[in-house]
């Protein structure tokens, strides 16, 4: 890697238009392996020159370094560092093969002008300084990079065709690409918000690497009045193969909350019918909402724009860790107005809101240790 940056450093102003009509420049669209910073797949940019000898390189906005320090923080935060990378293609390939990820490769249909300033940018955001960004999941990353400097390079503007009645929103598509990962799906439906919900345009479509792809098929470029197709051929770089997927939790989060809810109902009936509460369920039920509580507070001062107006925070909050101890002394009949009042708000955001599914389990349980302590007040 270290050799093929070098290359390109010595290059960077030893080549000419002219030396570009052996050089194919390529959209690489991986699909989506079992690791999961792969979930939703990939985006790469091949510079391959056909004379022997030539370069054949992958460039990778997507390169990170996940033992850094504090990483799975600092992403939830928006404050992860990603970096371009340029790998030698066969190396690139041979990982896809690996892991039986299919990758398409759209041949770009520029002039060697255009191939030319793309081959510049690349290699000047090799630079030290210039290979790092601050990266964004939805609006700047591996994908949005690639395809941002192409259209830099392009001389004309890129136009590409709307897709009529296609307006899913950021939550949807994210659904979409963890069908199979349900712990995944229900992880990004905690931290992501209200702005999560809302439809989107082409432009914004095009952060998942296969939409990008889609629309690269259909693209034209306008320049003086002309027009020309954005990719001029398509072909499977790598066929999909088979892939080994790993066993992870058995249970689904729908299959854990009607468990939970059954639970809590079975626990309710006896606790009704005795007018006693169960104490240890009640600190466990406050301790778990507390905690995720922490987290959606936390997303409050996220770099992310999508998670920091979220609903759930409306029930699941700090407030049951701050009355926790009073009610363990059985001092906290104030708290349980308050949890009945939370949840109206809670299961009224959620008509505005996608909430992680089956996550209203868990408030509807203290809920109902609520009306529980209602039924003891009567009682005394």
């Amino acid at each position: 890697m270290k050799h093929l940056k070098t290359i390109f450093y010595a290059l960077r102003g030893g080549v000419g238009a002219q030396d570009m009509d052996s050089v194919e420049i390529c959209l690489l669209t991986c699909q989506p392996h079992d690791e999961v910073y792969s979930l939703y797949g990939h985006t790469a940019i091949r510079y391959h020159d056909l004379r022997k000898g030539g370069i054949d390189a992958a460039f990778n906005y997507g390169v990170f370094n996940f033992h850094a320090p504090y990483f799975a923080l600092r992403f939830v935060f928006g404050l992860t560092d990603y970096e371009l990378g340029v790998f030698p293609y066969a190396a690139f390939e041979k990982e896809y093969r690996y892991f039986g990820s299919m990758v398409t490769e759209q041949v770009l249909n520029l002039s060697n002008e255009e191939k030319l300033k793309l081959r510049l940018a690349l290699a000047e955001n090799l630079l030290p300084g210039n290979a790092i960004y601050r990266y964004n999941y939805f609006y700047n990353n591996c994908t949005t990079k690639a395809r941002d400097i192409i259209e830099q390079c392009i001389n004309g503007r890129v136009e590409y065709a709307g897709r009529k009645e296609y307006t899913p929103t950021f939550r949807e598509m994210v659904h979409e690409m963890t069908r199979q990962n349900p712990w995944s799906r229900w992880g990004n439906d905690l931290l992501l918000g209200i702005g999560a919900d809302q439809a989107t345009t082409l432009r914004l479509q095009e952060f998942l690497p296969n939409n990008l792809m889609h629309d690269f098929d259909r693209a034209q470029i306008r320049e003086n009045g002309q027009y020309r197709p954005l990719v001029k051929e398509r072909r499977i770089a790598v066929p999909a193969g088979v892939q080994i997927r790993q066993d992870g939790f058995p249970l689904t989060p729908l299959q854990c909350s009607i468990i939970l809810m059954a639970i809590g109902l079975v626990l309710f009936i006896f606790q009704w019918r005795l007018r006693q509460v169960f104490l240890v369920w009640e600190v466990l039920l406050m301790t778990a909402s507390g905690i995720i509580g922490i987290v959606l507070f936390l997303m409050l001062f996220s770099q992310h724009p999508t998670v920091r107006v979220n609903f759930q925070i409306l029930f699941f909050n700090p407030i049951h860790l701050v009355f926790l101890w009073s009610v363990i002394k059985g001092r906290a009949r104030r708290y349980w107005g308050i949890i009945i009042a939370l949840t109206i708000f809670f299961l009224i955001g959620n008509l505005f809101q996608t909430y992680a599914e089956g996550i209203q389990s868990l408030a509807l349980c203290l809920l109902l240790q609520a009306v529980c302590h209602t039924n003891r007040i009567r009682k005394a």
